[in-house]
């Protein structure tokens, strides 16, 4: 009596270290890939002039916490707002808007007012700002 040996089979490749490969350059490349939209062209954001002076002159809206407004210092109504401004600018063909808002004003207050001014035909409108005094926090 002859005994065979049973066939010894390979075991398989196990693809634990595929698997690996996958996964470490799925997280490399969604460390170095960018999530945000990219413009088509070149944006270059504004740089703030903050503790450069205001030149003299133009018109002064205020607003306060609330969203209360005041042209030089007279309380206007917002529904008005454009009856009294667009005769000061009319007045200056530079004329210059100056927006003080509060600082805890929400921008649904001031927002609006730039483009307002700007359909008016205020020729450059500013938003005033309080320069830091301290170094921000960490």
């Amino acid at each position: 009596m002859k005994l065979s040996r049973p066939v010894t089979r390979q075991p398989p490749e196990t693809i634990v270290a595929l698997i690996d490969v996958v996964f470490f350059l799925l997280v490399f490349f969604m460390l170095i890939g960018r999530m945000d939209a990219t413009a088509p062209f070149d944006v270059a954001p504004p740089t703030a002039a903050t503790g450069a002076n205001m030149p003299a002159g133009g018109i002064t809206i205020s607003v306060s916490e609330g969203g209360n407004i005041a042209v030089d210092g007279v309380l206007v109504d917002r529904n008005a707002l454009d009856d009294t401004v667009k005769p000061l600018i009319a007045q200056d063909a530079n004329a210059l808007v100056r927006i003080n808002a509060h600082r805890e004003t929400e921008l649904r207050h001031v927002l609006p007012l730039v483009n307002r001014m700007e359909a008016l035909g205020a020729q450059d409108v500013v938003l005033v700002v309080t320069p830091e005094t301290s170094p921000p926090s960490q």
